[in-house]
């Protein structure tokens, strides 16, 4: 088993958190009609809040909350729209839970708009490509981070992903944003990486990065994994979206043993068990 990263001080807009020592559970929360595991579900503000504190009385220390689908296919939708959604639902959390807020955006505008409503971290899947302005706003609050790897946008990454060599090309990609982040002043102490699984990669590809996760350690960041529900379970055994729920714990427990240390999921009890009952039997 590959030796566990050391646990570290995460920096997030207020404060910090501790990372490493034990398995962080970041609960999805999507504010959206057409996510594709639970598009619809939680539209509604009230039925968020529920949600939010739900997943929070489950185990969840992370609320990842977002208000644009980027599902394979999908379209952006406006700068309005999408503080439309997730902006009521941030505020109203915030006055009830002292749960982390994460918000799930690209751009800076929604970001800096989530910060002032009381989030902490910004989970970014472009990583700055799409908006450049993205980084000012890590800077100008101290959020916490999540950079995330893709291979083009939503609405094209899945059509022709092409790599030589999947896990050299995202560790590159992820040594050459860290120099960018230094010399814009993002700490590092401030940043999480996603490897992306799923955003631009084949089944083969996501299979290398999986098996591959602990080469990622390398950069001193903790590492953010999201396999939940996702598309590879249905190229691999022709699974539903609902139906998703074994190979995603099996793929979390893996990245666990990886040293991966946050897990961005849909079934937050499941997934809190799991690990749970994994440390309990290896420790």
């Amino acid at each position: 088993m590959p030796e566990m990263s050391e646990s570290c001080e995460w920096m997030v807009r207020g404060g910090s958190v501790s990372v490493g020592t034990e398995p962080i559970v970041m609960g999805i929360l999507n504010v959206t009609p057409d996510s594709f595991s639970d598009g619809g579900l939680y539209y509604d503000t009230g039925k968020s809040v529920e949600r939010a504190l739900i997943m929070e009385g489950l185990g969840a220390g992370i609320i990842d909350i977002g208000g644009e689908s980027t599902r394979p296919g999908s379209h952006p939708v406006s700068v309005d729209e999408e503080m439309r959604r997730v902006l009521p639902v941030i505020r109203r959390l915030t006055g009830q839970s002292g749960v982390l807020i994460s918000v799930d955006t690209r751009k800076s505008v929604v970001a800096e708009a989530a910060l002032d409503a009381g989030a902490h971290i910004i989970n970014d899947i472009e990583a700055g490509r799409l908006d450049p302005g993205m980084w000012q706003k890590v800077v100008k609050y101290g959020a916490g981070y999540v950079a995330m790897h893709m291979q083009g946008s939503p609405l094209t990454m899945q059509n022709h992903p092409d790599y030589q060599d999947v896990v050299s090309e995202v560790l590159e990609y992820f040594n050459d944003l860290l120099s960018q982040f230094q010399r814009v002043g993002i700490q590092r102490r401030q940043v999480v990486l996603d490897v992306g699984i799923g955003f631009g990669k084949t089944l083969e590809h996501n299979l290398d990065l999986m098996r591959n996760l602990a080469a990622f350690h390398q950069f001193g960041c903790p590492q953010l994994l999201g396999v939940s529900r996702k598309s590879l379970f249905d190229k691999m055994f022709q699974l539903g979206v609902q139906d998703r729920l074994v190979p995603s714990l099996t793929g979390c427990l893996w990245g666990y043993t990886q040293g991966v240390q946050i897990f961005r999921v849909h079934d937050v009890r499941e997934t809190v068990l799991a690990l749970s009952t994994w440390r309990q039997m290896t420790q």
